[in-house]
């Protein structure tokens, strides 16, 4: 009697590896691609593999590798697409030990180095196949000196030598790199193709699995076939005989999809004490509350994509009681509903993430989307106000209504023409008083001509655009909103200071003045100015604009059933009309024939 050695167990996703074009699944169109060039001898010097995690684009590279230097049983093949798996090229690239293919993964070789040695050893000619390859996994961790380093022989490599990459990045890999490789975009396996896949396998495993189950695995691979056959090694192991769908469910934390669109009926509804004692018993019964709100997300996106294109209904992946729920919704939700939840939810799964307790935290994003299912949309809500009677009276302090027609407050901004009296002060007798440090003995051309150099000053405004013009934004802002002023007149200037002038305002005004225009100014601090700033004048008009709308008693009832709410913005009739003015478009005069010269 022998004893014959067990058979070491092989996850699915290594034992079921495609060895063929014809074994991979849902990539048509590259294999189309690869055998139209083996066939017409086109094999180029470079291929390079992109698509997401577990599509197949090492496995593809192998394949590639076979096929170039498979030779058949009877050691005459040619290069092929459909390498026959037996000669000793294809049994060593699938075992991995063949020494004239060498695969790197570039996530742990990154450096020149280890592309230096790839580039010392092309000029030799492969041990015993037909080219010699280099198969370079997650190539776009390269450093950029090592892909700098690969470009000239990647650009002119020896006649037997091919180049296979792989990357998940590919926007990471260098444009000069891209340009020298033939590019194959791996697409995600389509859900029917996935579960396909994972019947046969299942199949060949003789093991017993529902379709709902194989629904829900596919739909958590997400178009990788390594993670769905991972997910199905897990699921026949977890089943132990026949694995249904509730098995799958509670392997991957997941909640029932039945009643997560349950909690999004109470949700609509507003029913807040009903969704979340739905939600405590799916997490009770296992759920990660982080996934309800996933799912809870991806049916919103799910049923408004419905409502826009009812052939999306028909998803392999949904059960049929699912789809005529998710059509119902679609007819009978409005989109704003569906976007309002799809934004709450984003934010909520933001905070679920960062919460210490993520229960805590889904409960109270239930609250709020419980609270928000009823809010009207903006139409409704006006339409609402406009019809409600407007509000009493207040003679106890309300607030002020501006009447166009009333006079304006008193401290307006003082005339600026020289030698006008300022408000608030002095008047022309402020202007009678000799320059304060000016010598007696100065000669008198010298002063005609300062006079008439301060004479391109008349009025303060030119003193404020002199400002402008310089580009002091510091000294701008303080002299509109620090100077009360009370007489002006070319080369002196009298204010009091606001509560928001420096102390040094004065000193500084004049010195720029001086050094601005060559001569000297006289400023000084009165005490008895009570004028309004440059910035009091400019806010006046609003401040009122802000006070009639304020007592608009549309505004008010909005501001009455939102406490919090605030005018960021107001927009006179005037001004709206000026705007649509200014962007229509030109109205034309005469129309022109472009024959008429002819």
């Amino acid at each position: 009697m022998t004893d014959t050695a067990p058979v070491p167990y092989q996850v699915l996703a290594r034992k079921y590896r495609p060895e063929t074009f014809a074994d991979l699944v849902g990539q048509g169109a590259m294999v189309r691609t690869l055998k139209n060039a083996f066939e017409a001898d086109r094999i180029a010097q470079a291929f390079v593999m992109t698509g997401i995690r577990g599509t197949g684009k090492t496995t593809t590279a192998r394949i590639i590798a076979k096929g170039m230097n498979c030779i058949g049983p009877d050691g005459e093949g040619q290069p092929t697409t459909e390498p026959c798996g037996q000669c000793e090229h294809c049994v060593a690239i699938m075992e991995g030990r063949h020494v004239d293919v060498m695969e790197m993964d570039a996530a742990s070789r990154t450096g020149v180095g280890d592309i230096r040695e790839i580039i010392d050893s092309v000029r030799y000619r492969a041990a015993s196949a037909r080219y010699k390859i280099y198969i370079i996994d997650e190539v776009h961790m390269l450093s950029t000196s090592a892909f700098n380093a690969l470009l000239k022989t990647l650009e002119e490599p020896p006649a037997h030598v091919k180049f296979i990459f792989a990357t998940t990045e590919i926007r990471k890999v260098p444009v000069t790199v891209l340009s020298r490789c033939q590019r194959f975009d791996l697409r995600r396996i389509e859900p029917e193709d996935m579960i396909a896949l994972m019947r046969k396998i299942a199949a060949a495993e003789s093991a017993e699995i529902t379709d709902d189950a194989l629904a829900l695995i596919t739909r958590a691979a997400e178009g990788s076939a390594r993670d769905a056959t991972s997910l199905l090694d897990q699921a026949i192991s977890h089943g132990a005989g026949e694995t249904t769908a509730d098995q799958v469910r509670a392997m991957l934390g997941l909640a029932d999809r039945g009643r997560v669109l349950d909690l999004m009926d109470m949700i609509l509804r507003g029913d807040a004490a009903a969704a979340l004692t739905e939600l405590s018993a799916q997490y009770a019964e296992g759920a990660d509350p982080l996934a309800v709100l996933r799912d809870l997300a991806e049916i919103t996106h799910w049923v408004s994509v419905v409502k826009i294109t009812p052939d999306a209904a028909e998803d392999p992946t949904i059960s049929p009681d699912e789809r005529a729920r998710g059509s119902q919704m679609a007819a009978a939700l409005p989109m704003r509903v569906l976007t309002r939840m799809w934004q709450m939810l984003l934010k909520a799964l933001e905070e679920v993430a960062a919460s210490p307790n993520a229960m805590m935290a889904a409960e109270m994003a239930v609250i709020r989307l419980t609270h928000v299912s009823d809010l009207p949309s903006p139409e409704e809500l006006i339409r609402k106000l406009q019809d409600m009677p407007p509000p009493p009276p207040n003679p106890g302090g309300g607030m002020p209504v501006h009447s166009p027609g009333a006079p304006p407050a008193s401290g307006g901004m003082p005339a600026q023409n020289a030698g006008t009296p300022a408000a608030g002060g002095g008047g022309a007798s402020a202007y009678a008083s000799a320059p304060r440090g000016s010598g007696g003995g100065q000669n008198v051309a010298l002063a005609q001509e300062a006079s008439a150099a301060l004479a391109r000053y008349p009025t303060f405004e030119h003193v404020v655009e002199l400002i402008r013009t310089h580009r002091d934004v510091k000294l701008l802002v303080e002299v509109e909103t620090g100077v009360r002023l009370v007489a002006y007149q070319p080369g002196r200037i009298e204010f009091t200071p606001s509560d928001l002038a420096p102390t040094d305002l004065a000193q500084r005004l004049g010195a720029r003045l001086q050094n601005w225009t060559g001569n000297r100014w006289a400023v000084s601090v009165v005490s008895d100015g009570d004028a309004k700033t440059i910035a009091e004048i400019r806010d006046a008009a609003e401040v009122a604009l802000r006070t009639e709308a304020e007592a608009h008693p549309l505004v008010q009832a909005v501001l009455s059933q939102f406490p919090k709410a605030k005018i960021t913005k107001i927009q006179t009739p005037q001004e709206l009309a000026a705007k649509i003015e200014t962007e229509a478009l030109p109205e034309v005069e005469d129309e022109w024939d472009p024959f008429e010269d002819s």
